[in-house]
């Protein structure tokens, strides 16, 4: 299929309407103005339109124009950007890198560590998203992210790389004033048949799909991650076990209560993980400032390793 609209004929076209004639046009392409005249009849030819009204003195564009070079500019802009990305590519550097963030942890642990990459590599676009339990490695098998933040315990296959951040330690919390803070403890499990438990839903699309902390309470309210989790457990819908470094701000303004049950909840081995056979620089890059860091299970963040 022949274009009608060449690059070649809108970079002319934008040239001659920034250089306000044909002549300083043919100067800025390097070219003789015959050759920059024939372009534009030849691209009005084919468009069946006049660009530019020839009965003024200088070259001003017509109605129609106007438009394609409007519309010329944003295919101009377009083709430069795929041009680097090309260049990006073929230095190593990824257009994109999806990052994936186990719900468990915040974004904000990573923020500081975006913020230094764009100094490094501008150009690398990078895409966040949230998972929860086994959809965090289901999303890292199922090619839906380059990195995973927070995976929680051991690969489900082989192939993948792991660097361990340390633990995340979860607390048994419920809404302040609940029925079961007049009870004493450590609180044995019949204790807390009688009120729902808070679970967030495993985002696995592909792999089986798991619960953390379930309690057996005679309903569940399930939720699409803890942040909605931390909600409604501080409302008083439901109790469950909560991250320790998520609920900080509501246990200091007395929001959420932390009470002892006679088994306690272990804690959760998190990892980075990533496939092996991906080279990609700015997956190396966040690989490399990971291993120097580990997991602060009171604050939530990301800390040098002293």
């Amino acid at each position: 299929m022949t274009l009608l609209i060449t690059l070649d004929a809108l970079q002319t076209l934008d040239a001659i309407e920034r250089r306000h004639s044909f002549a300083a046009a043919a100067e800025e392409l390097h070219r003789v103005p015959s050759a920059v005249s024939y372009t534009i009849n030849k691209l009005e030819e084919d468009l069946g339109v006049e660009l530019f009204d020839r009965s003024r003195r200088k070259a001003e564009l017509t109605a129609i124009g106007r438009l394609v070079l409007e519309q010329g500019r944003h295919i101009l802009k377009a083709s430069h950007a795929l041009a680097a990305q090309a260049r990006q590519a073929a230095n190593g550097w990824e257009v994109e890198l999806r990052i994936c963030i186990e719900s468990v942890l915040s974004c904000d642990a990573i923020y500081d560590l975006i913020e230094e990459f764009q100094h490094v590599q501008p150009k690398t676009q990078i895409r966040l998203s949230e998972e929860v339990l086994s959809g965090s490695w289901d999303a890292l098998i199922d090619d839906r992210c380059d990195l995973v933040i927070g995976a929680e315990g051991a690969a489900p296959a082989s192939g993948f790389a792991q660097h361990a951040l340390g633990q995340v330690i979860f607390d048994f919390a419920v809404a302040a004033g609940h029925p079961l803070t007049q009870l004493p403890t450590p609180l044995p499990a019949s204790a807390i048949l009688d009120y729902p438990t808070v679970i967030v839903s495993d985002s696995s699309q592909r792999l089986a799909t798991r619960s953390a902390g379930l309690l057996d309470g005679r309903s569940r309210i399930y939720v699409p991650s803890i942040e909605h989790k931390i909600a409604a457990q501080r409302k008083g819908l439901g109790v469950g076990y909560l991250p320790r470094h998520r609920i900080m701000q509501q246990l200091a303004q007395g929001q959420l209560e932390i009470l002892t049950l006679d088994v306690p909840r272990p804690p959760v081995d998190i990892s980075v993980a990533w496939q092996r056979n991906n080279s990609g620089k700015g997956l190396q890059w966040f690989v490399e400032r990971l291993q120097r860091m580990q997991f602060d299970p009171v604050l939530g963040g990301l800390m040098q390793k002293f």
